[in-house]
């Protein structure tokens, strides 16, 4: 029933709990492992352009040390895992993500720190009102 599975990380320690979740999902069926890292360009692009592609390696190093942590925890509880960075608004490049790989479930966490004014993290809520794949969605507050 979920044989990819997509967990997107921001690079925070809260993935563990996800990660958590997803193993169990996971476990005993043969499941790739989706781990993606989104690199927010709203965070620079305000930045003079002679700036914007050190601040961009920056944050694809960030990446891609965030996508390696996700990827040794769950290559170690033995699954089969596929890495991407991508660049862009964070629920959109989630979104599309879920479509190109064909995405059977997504796990990621959310930060819901006012329960009463918003349920869900912006993210998360954007990710499970328009992604085609069902969203587990694992509180980290």
């Amino acid at each position: 029933m979920y044989e990819d599975i997509l967990v997107p990380t921001d690079g925070s320690e809260s993935v563990e709990q996800v990660l958590q979740h997803t193993s169990e999902i996971a476990a005993g069926r043969s499941t790739t492992v989706h781990t993606l890292y989104v690199v927010d360009d709203r965070a620079f692009l305000t930045l003079d352009e002679d700036v914007q592609s050190d601040v961009v390696a920056d944050l694809e190093a960030e990446g891609e040390r965030a996508l390696a942590t996700v990827r040794d925890q769950l290559e170690d509880d033995g699954f089969e895992v596929t890495t991407a960075l991508r660049q862009g608004t964070p629920a959109d490049e989630i979104v599309a993500y879920v479509a190109d790989a064909d995405i059977d479930l997504v796990t990621m966490g959310t930060q819901a720190d006012k329960y009463e004014r918003n349920m869900l993290g912006s993210t998360t809520q954007k990710v499970v009102t328009r992604s085609e794949a069902p969203v587990l969605a694992v509180d980290i507050s």
